[in-house]
This record gives C-alpha cells, structure tokens and sequence, in this order.
C-alpha cells in the first residue's frame, strides 16, 4: 500500500512538473520557441517505433525541458533548461542516472553535435533542427519568428549573426546525425540555409 502511494504521489509530481515547462513556452515573446515548436518535436517522436519505453521516456523529457528557459539576451539558455529539468526530475524520485541523462540531452541541444553511435543524442539534436529541412514557407516562417525573438538586435547585427551561425550550420558534415534524419531533410536543409545567406548578401 505504501509503495502505492509513493508511486501515486511521484506521478503528480512528474506531471505537475511537465505542466510548469510546457507552461514556459507560452511565456511572452516566444514567436518560434514556443508550444509549436514543441508539439512539433514531440509529434516526431511518436513516429519513432524502435525505441526503447525507457528511452521514449528520456527523450520526451529532454524534449519538454529543452528550450524551457529561453531568454535571447542570454547564451546559457540550454544549460539552464538542463539544469532545471535535471532539479525537477530528482525533486519528484526519477532515478539519478535518468535525471542526469535528461539533462546530456538537453546540453547538446547548445552545439547541435553528437556522434552517430549515441542514438538518443542523434535524435535530439536531429529532432531539434528539423526545422532546417522544412519546405520553404515554413522555414521562412521559422525565420521570421526566431528574428521577432531578437527584435531588439539592430539589423545589421542580426545578418552578421545569423549568417555565422548558418556557416556554421553548413559547414557541419553531416548537419543530422541521425541517419534516418539525414536521408530526409538534409538536402532541403542546406538548400533553405544557402537561400537564406544568399539573401543576407552572403551566399
């Protein structure tokens, strides 16, 4: 009876908890970073069928967690969403080595890498940049909303900013380290990306 309740009351901790983060990505001034983008994530895990209960789990977490604190005056945003999930996690029982893995997870989501043998790492960082390989209208869209998100960068710093961050993006070889991602949208990723340096007058 006991473990019972200790089990009933470590559910309505985990879900009181996935209430507070899915609640950040309604906060003010997310344009991109918001409940679509993570619905969006979410719905592309539930298409992925070889995946462990356990490893579901992790990933759907590191999901939920992963752009929870969001402030575009800061650079520590993903470490800061790690470490909130990582706290929220041991406060509600989830085992260490769970809690800690949430948080690898979410950290990668900060350089986009990860090697192609760490399989949930693949697919994070995949999942995440998904985006990039979007047809053209809603990657303009996803545009549009990140720049309405540093609406208080002046122009000119904005286009030297995102043109380095697309070479960066372009140079990664292979942009998605998940092979089946890859297949898919790295070509119409990189395609999108030349587009939109070309248009900042770097291309």
């Amino acid at each position: 009876m006991v473990a019972t309740q200790d089990s009933a009351r470590q559910a309505r901790c985990i879900i009181e908890a996935e209430l507070r983060a899915r609640a950040a990505y309604a906060e003010p001034g997310r344009h991109y970073h918001d409940q679509r983008h993570l619905d969006d994530c979410l719905a592309q895990l539930d298409t992925l069928h070889d995946l462990s209960d356990r490893d579901r789990l992790l990933l759907s977490w590191a999901i939920l967690w992963h752009d929870a604190v969001y402030e575009p005056r800061r650079r520590d945003n993903e470490e800061r969403s790690a470490e909130l999930a990582h706290r929220e996690m041991v406060a509600c029982g989830v085992p260490q080595q769970d809690a800690a893995e949430v948080a690898r997870l979410i950290r990668l989501t900060q350089s986009h890498k990860a090697d192609s043998s760490d399989r949930l790492g693949a697919l994070m960082v995949s999942i995440d940049l998904s985006i990039l390989g979007a047809d053209p209208d809603r990657y303009r869209a996803y545009v549009q909303g990140v720049r309405r998100e540093y609406a208080h960068v002046p122009d000119a710093m904005w286009q030297a900013g995102r043109s380095e961050l697309l070479k960066r993006f372009l140079a990664a070889d292979p942009l998605y380290p998940d092979p089946g991602y890859r297949e898919r949208l790295e070509a119409q990723a990189r395609g999108n990306m030349q587009e939109e340096l070309s248009s900042l007058g770097e291309g």
